[in-house]
C-alpha cells in the first residue's frame, strides 16, 4: 500500500517548513557564527551558549515560552496582533518561529567550526590587498567555509524535518496546515494504525540515512601530503 493522502500531506509541509527554516537561519546564522569565531568579547561566552542552549533544553520547555511570548499577552504577540498580523501560534509561520530557534544551532555551530579553520592568515592578506571585511568575508571566508555551509543547511533541514515536541506545543495538529511528519507517525500509532506508520517511518529512516551519506560525501579530504 501507497502513503495515504494526509501521509502526503503531512511530508509536503515538513518539507516546506524544513526549506523555509534552512533559508531564514542561513541569513540570521552565518554573521552570528562569523562573530562567534573571530569575536574576542567577553559576552561571546553568554551568547554561544545562548544560541546552543536547545540542544539541551527539553523541546516542550522552549515550545512553552515560545507559546506564551507568541500568545495573545505575550509581547510578540501583542506586536503581531498590532501589525495585523494576527496570532502565530497554530500557524504554519509560528511553526517556522519556532523551529529558527530550536534549530539555530545545528546552523550556527557547524559555521563557526568553518570560519575558524579559516585562521587569521587568508584574513590578513586580503586585507594587504585592500579588502574591506565585507569583501574579505564574501571572497575569502565564504569560499573557503563552503563545506561547513553545506553541512550546517543538510543539519538544520534534516533537524527540522525530524521535530516533534516544538512543533506540536506551537503547531498543535492541523492537516494541511502544521501536522508535520513527526506528528503525523503519532497519530497513526496513537489510533493503532500501525501499517500506515511504518510506511511513513521507513520514509523518515531512508531519508536520515541520505542525509548522514550526504554529510560524509560532502566532508572534505585529509591531505595526505601535508
Amino acid at each position: 500500500m501507497a502513503l495515504t493522502y494526509s501521509d502526503l500531506q503531512a511530508i509536503w509541509v515538513t518539507v516546506r517548513l524544513a526549506g523555509v527554516v534552512t533559508l531564514i537561519l542561513l541569513v540570521l546564522g552565518t554573521p552570528i557564527a562569523w562573530w562567534l569565531a573571530r569575536s574576542k568579547a567577553w559576552w561571546k561566552g553568554p551568547i554561544g551558549a545562548v544560541v546552543a542552549m536547545p540542544l539541551v533544553l527539553p523541546p516542550s520547555v522552549l515550545g512553552f515560552y515560545l507559546l506564551l511570548a507568541m500568545g495573545p499577552n505575550g509581547p510578540v504577540g501583542q506586536l503581531t496582533q498590532t501589525l495585523g498580523i494576527g496570532l502565530l501560534p497554530f500557524t504554519f509561520w509560528g511553526l517556522v518561529v519556532a523551529s529558527v530557534f530550536y534549530s539555530m544551532p545545528f546552523m550556527v555551530q557547524p559555521l563557526q567550526t568553518a570560519f575558524e579553520a579559516i585562521g587569521e592568515r587568508p584574513l590578513e592578506v586580503a586585507a594587504t590587498l585592500r579588502a574591506s571585511p565585507l569583501d574579505a568575508f564574501f571572497t575569502v571566508g565564504v569560499p573557503l567555509a563552503l563545506p561547513g555551509f553545506m553541512t550546517a543547511s543538510v543539519l538544520t533541514f534534516a533537524h527540522t524535518v525530524g521535530e516533534f515536541g516544538v512543533v506540536l506545543m506551537i503547531g498543535g495538529n492541523l492537516p494541511g496546515v502544521t501536522r508535520v511528519a513527526s506528528v503525523q507517525i503519532y497519530d497513526h500509532v496513537e489510533a493503532m494504525q500501525y501499517s500506515d506508520a511504518h510506511r511513513l517511518s521507513a520514509v523518515m529512516l531512508v531519508f536520515s540515512f541520505l542525509v548522514l551519506l550526504a554529510i560524509y560525501a560532502w566532508r572534505p579530504k585529509p591531505n595526505k601530503g601535508a
